[in-house]
C-alpha cells in the first residue's frame, strides 16, 4: 500500500514538475514576443522620424526650386496678416493636421521664401485650424441631445481657447511684433550659448541630407518633388501618431482617465506628454470628445490637457527646424512661445480656465435646442469666411 502510495505521489510530482516547466516556457516565449514586438515599433518608430526629416529636406528643395512660380501668389497673400492667418486655418482644416502644416510653415520661413513675421499670422491660424477635428467627433453623438451638447461643448472648447488666444495675441504680434522678436531672441541667445548646433544646422542628417539630395535631382520637377513631399510628411506623422498611440493609450484608457484628471496641473502635464509623444493634437483633443460626452470626466477637468495639447504638439515644427536655419528655428520658438503664453494666461488662474469652458458650454445649450447651429459653426468658421477673405484679397477688395 506504501509503495503504491509513494509511486502516485512520484508521478504526481513528475506531472507537476513538467507543467511547472511547460508553464515557464510558455511565460518565456510571450516574453520573447513581447520583446520582439516593442523592439519592432522601436525600429518603425526610428525608420518614421528619418523619412520625416527626408520629407522636410525634400519639400525645401521644391520650394527653393520653384520659388519665383509656385510661391509668388503665396508670398503675396501672406503680405497680409489677416489673410495670412486664414490661410493658415484653412490648410489645416483641410488636411486635419497642424502638424503637417507647421511644419510646411517652417520649411518655408527655413529657404527664405516666407518672412518671419508674415509665417506668425499663419501659424496663429493653424492652431484654429487643428481645432476642426475634435469638433467633427463629437457630430457622432448628434442621435442624443444630452450627450450631444456636451460632445459639442468638449469639442469647440478647444477652438474657444485658440481664438481668445489669437484675439490676444494676434494684435500685439500686429503691431509690436511682440512673438517673432522675442523668438529671434531666444535663437541669438541659444545660438551664442550651442556652438555645436551650427554645425548640425550646416550638415544636416547624412541619410535625409544624401537621400533626399538624391530624389532632387531624380526627380526634375518642383510640383511633383513638392507633391511627394508632401504626401510622406503627412503618411510619416499618421504612422507615428498610430505607432506611438497604439503603444501609449491602446488598452489603457480607463487607467489613464483615473490618473490624468485628479488636478489641472498633472492633466496639464499629461496632455503635453502624450501629445508630443504621438505627434497630434487631433488625436488627443479628440478622446476627451466621448469622455466628456458620456460624462466620464467633466468639461472643466478635462480643458488643461487640452492646454497641454497645445504644447505638447510643438514638437513636431521643432523638430523639422533641427536642421534648418536660424529662421525656421525662429517660428517654430513662435508656435511654442504662443501655446505657452496660453498656460500662462489660463492654467494658474481658475475663474481665468473657466472662461472657455463657459462659452463652449453655451454654446453646447445652444446646439441642444437647434443642432444645426453645431453644422453651420463649422462650415462658416473653418472654409467659408477664410474663403471669402482670400478671395476678396485675389480681387484686391481687401488691401494688405
Amino acid at each position: 500500500m506504501c509503495r503504491v502510495y509513494l509511486a502516485h505521489f512520484s508521478l504526481y510530482h513528475i506531472s507537476l514538475s513538467k507543467n511547472t516547466e511547460s508553464r515557464v516556457k510558455v511565460a518565456e516565449k510571450h516574453i520573447h514576443h513581447e520583446k520582439v514586438f516593442i523592439a519592432g515599433k522601436v525600429i518603425l518608430v526610428i525608420i518614421s522620424i528619418l523619412l520625416f526629416l527626408l520629407s522636410i529636406d525634400l519639400m525645401s528643395s521644391s520650394f527653393e526650386g520653384g520659388r519665383e512660380t509656385a510661391l509668388n501668389y503665396l508670398l503675396s497673400a501672406t503680405s497680409n496678416p489677416f489673410v495670412g492667418l486664414f490661410i493658415g486655418l484653412l490648410l489645416t482644416a483641410i488636411i486635419q493636421s497642424s502638424s503637417t502644416s507647421t511644419s510646411m510653415i517652417v520649411v518655408l520661413v527655413g529657404t527664405g521664401a516666407l518672412s518671419l513675421p508674415a509665417a506668425v499670422p499663419m501659424v496663429m491660424g493653424a492652431n484654429i485650424g487643428t481645432t476642426l477635428t475634435s469638433t467633427l467627433v463629437s457630430l457622432g453623438f448628434i442621435t442624443s441631445k444630452r450627450e450631444f451638447r456636451k460632445a459639442i461643448s468638449a469639442g469647440i472648447i478647444h477652438d474657444f481657447y485658440n481664438i481668445i488666444l489669437t484675439l490676444i495675441l494676434f494684435p500685439l504680434e500686429y503691431h509690436y511684433q511682440l512673438l517673432s522678436r522675442l523668438s529671434s531672441y531666444l535663437v541669438d541667445v541659444l545660438s551664442s550659448v550651442t556652438v555645436a548646433n551650427v554645425t548640425y544646422q550646416q550638415n544636416g542628417l547624412f541619410f535625409s541630407k544624401t537621400l533626399g539630395t538624391y530624389i532632387s535631382e531624380l526627380v526634375d520637377n518642383n510640383w511633383i518633388l513638392l507633391i511627394l513631399s508632401i504626401l510622406l510628411l503627412f503618411i510619416t506623422i499618421k504612422l507615428m501618431s498610430q505607432l506611438i498611440y497604439g503603444s501609449l493609450i491602446g488598452e489603457s484608457k480607463d487607467k489613464l482617465k483615473a490618473y490624468i484628471f485628479s488636478n489641472p496641473f498633472k492633466s496639464f502635464g499629461w496632455g503635453g506628454l502624450i501629445t508630443a509623444a504621438v505627434q497630434s493634437s487631433s488625436i488627443t483633443t479628440s478622446l476627451m470628445v466621448p469622455l466628456v460626452a458620456t460624462g466620464r470626466v467633466s468639461l472643466q477637468k478635462a480643458f488643461p490637457f487640452i492646454i497641454g495639447a497645445n504644447i505638447g504638439t510643438t514638437i513636431t515644427a521643432l523638430i523639422a527646424a533641427l536642421f534648418k536655419s536660424e529662421a525656421a528655428v525662429s517660428i517654430a520658438l513662435v508656435h511654442l512661445l504662443f501655446n505657452f503664453s496660453g498656460v500662462l494666461l489660463f492654467l494658474p488662474y481658475k475663474p481665468v480656465r473657466k472662461i472657455p469652458g463657459i462659452l463652449a458650454a453655451s454654446f453646447g445649450r445652444l446646439t441642444q435646442k437647434n443642432r444645426i447651429y453645431g453644422f453651420l459653426y463649422i462650415i462658416l468658421m473653418f472654409f467659408i469666411i477664410p474663403f471669402v477673405l482670400i478671395y476678396f484679397y485675389q480681387t484686391g477688395s481687401l488691401l494688405p
